[in-house]
């Protein structure tokens, strides 16, 4: 996976996934529509500690900024997505195979590498990634001036930050389920409004959409969820 670039367009950033990402949710609990949901400010984490969901918050705002062309992670609500798969069956990984042996030089191919459920791994690697950041830049991530925070997100994924075996997962991890709350329905918490779907023409979970396939014209009728909302 190439390094972080606070360079790289939002557009090039997501090339790729949009498609996968908007299709392979994450199982969780249906949510209220977001029209329904306290502002991001608001809201209160259900797992994530409020040091761990200031983590979150920057490292997503940082990934996806608010600025530029389409919605950004906080417009997405992308770290209520975060938060509420780390509180349920993702975050305790009951639904993936966790017996050993683990080989943390395995091929990436063969799947992830460690003994810790993914709600651990983030537990775990921002509180060492916490502590990386304080003695290279002077401060928590969260803490840190935007310019900072790209820097420490570069080399964390570059792997230049030495968070041990268990956790050298965590910058794959943290990127795609950004990505994945970018792109969610938005029951899952993320998505809101559906403004990532508007944003590059997917029409959502509509019956059929066939004659369109393969058009040069933007869809025109706008995304629609699975519980029917219309974006």
């Amino acid at each position: 996976m190439p390094p972080f670039s606070p360079q790289s367009t939002r557009r090039n950033f997501l090339a790729g996934t949009a498609a996968g990402a908007a299709l392979s949710l994450l199982a969780g609990q249906a949510r209220a529509q977001a029209a329904a949901e306290p502002p991001l400010a608001d809201y209160r984490p259900e797992f994530l500690s409020p040091a761990e969901y200031a983590f979150v918050m920057a490292a997503t705002a940082r990934l996806i900024p608010s600025q530029g062309e389409g919605p950004g992670a906080f417009e997405a609500r992308v770290p209520v997505f975060i938060d509420r798969q780390l509180a349920g069956d993702f975050g305790t990984a009951a639904d993936l195979y966790m017996e050993g042996p683990f080989n943390p030089d395995a091929d990436p191919q063969l799947g992830p590498q460690s003994a810790l459920p993914p709600a651990a791994i983030y537990q775990q690697a921002i509180a060492a990634f916490d502590i990386w950041c304080s003695a290279t830049k002077g401060a928590r991530f969260a803490d840190l001036d935007t310019s900072a925070q790209d820097a420490a997100l570069t080399a964390l994924s570059a792997g230049e930050v030495a968070l041990g075996s268990e956790l050298r997962e965590f910058w794959s991890l943290l990127l795609q389920n950004t990505k994945e709350g970018y792109f969610c329905d938005p029951q899952y918490g993320g998505n809101a409004g559906m403004e990532s779907w508007v944003y590059i023409g997917f029409p959502g979970a509509r019956a059929s959409y066939y004659n369109w396939v393969g058009r040069p014209e933007t869809y025109p009728l706008g995304p629609v969820d699975i519980a029917g909302e219309r974006a």
